[in-house]
């Protein structure tokens, strides 16, 4: 287990990422992330699926990036801009938009260090 790193530019060169949730019995999926600066984004779209329901339950999860493995806390992204910012880095990376851009409605999460 490593500290955050303090730039997630390297991320660019990783597709998938392995992110674990609910520490109490730990819950683990690959996905899809997108590194901007030091901050780190995951996106359910609309799905609330069970991660995003263990976030919402407790939002401290881990993620194993390039095999380091790295705590950190989920915060839901409520700011259109924010999530503007992530869906153009999001279009870079994986060639497309997010399905659905309406930040009320889609489960993004940034991903902050934990201390």
């Amino acid at each position: 287990v490593e500290a955050a790193p303090p730039d997630w530019s390297f991320s660019d060169e990783i597709s998938t990422i392995q992110l674990e949730t609910r520490p109490s019995a730990p819950y683990s999926i690959n996905i899809w992330a997108v590194g901007i600066g030091d901050r780190l984004y995951v996106h359910a779209g609309a799905n609330r699926s069970r991660w995003v329901e263990n976030l919402t339950a407790d939002p401290r999860a881990r993620v194993r990036v390039a095999g380091k493995l790295h705590p950190m806390t989920a915060v839901r992204v409520a700011d259109a801009a924010e999530f503007a910012t992530f869906a153009d880095a999001y279009k870079k990376k994986y060639g497309m938009r997010p399905r659905n851009e309406n930040v009320a409605e889609v489960y993004l999460y940034r991903l902050d260090a934990r201390t």
